[in-house]
């Protein structure tokens, strides 16, 4: 498929992560914990969505697979450098994000307004292609090559970054981490 050979090495930026947020060593995955990591707050963090962004990207085109599988719940896209980050946060492409989820057994587009999708199958990794040039982020059952959803028509005015949310583990039901794919192991 014509996005991998924009397939990007995408890391996660511990300075964002929220404080519950379990990240390995080498920044590809990320779950939720049940008790606080005491790190610092500072101005990148998030404080009360369970969130972490990857490294940002201006002027081009990136993708990048997200492994999905054995997690009930979790949210992926990106969001421009510019959001807010601290107390409520609703995720709409008005307030900067442009994301999908799935949570209570629901896949929607979080766009205005939301936007339910049908899926026929689970996916269980999930690409992420943004075109930042032609104003394009599109998400991706990465195992079948079949289109999920394309928001269009985008503007971007600033650094864009990868937008994790794994969920709250739920008593140990969400457990499992989102997986950042190596972008040299793609499996395709």
């Amino acid at each position: 498929m014509e996005v991998m050979q924009d397939a990007v090495d995408v890391t996660l930026d511990p300075e964002t992560a929220h404080d519950y947020l379990i990240l390995s060593a080498d920044g590809k995955r990320v779950k939720h914990g049940d008790t606080s990591q005491n790190r610092p707050d500072n101005p990148k963090r998030f404080d009360q969505v369970v969130s972490v962004l990857g490294k940002g990207f201006t002027m081009s085109k990136r993708y990048y697979e997200v492994q999905v599988s054995r997690k009930t719940s979790w949210v992926l896209g990106v969001d421009r450098q510019s959001i807010n980050r601290k107390g409520p946060i609703v995720l709409t492409p008005t307030n900067g994000y442009w994301a999908m989820w799935l949570m209570n057994n629901q896949y929607k587009a979080l766009d205005d307004p939301p936007v339910t999708l049908s899926l026929k199958d689970k996916p269980e990794r999930v690409g992420v292609f943004v075109d930042y040039g032609a104003g394009l982020v599109s998400f991706y059952d990465a195992d079948r090559w079949s289109l999920i959803y394309s928001y269009k028509g985008v503007i971007f005015k600033e650094i864009i970054y990868p937008y994790f949310s794994p969920s709250t583990n739920d008593k140990g039901k969400n457990s499992a981490p989102l997986v950042i794919a190596p972008f040299y192991d793609t499996g395709h």
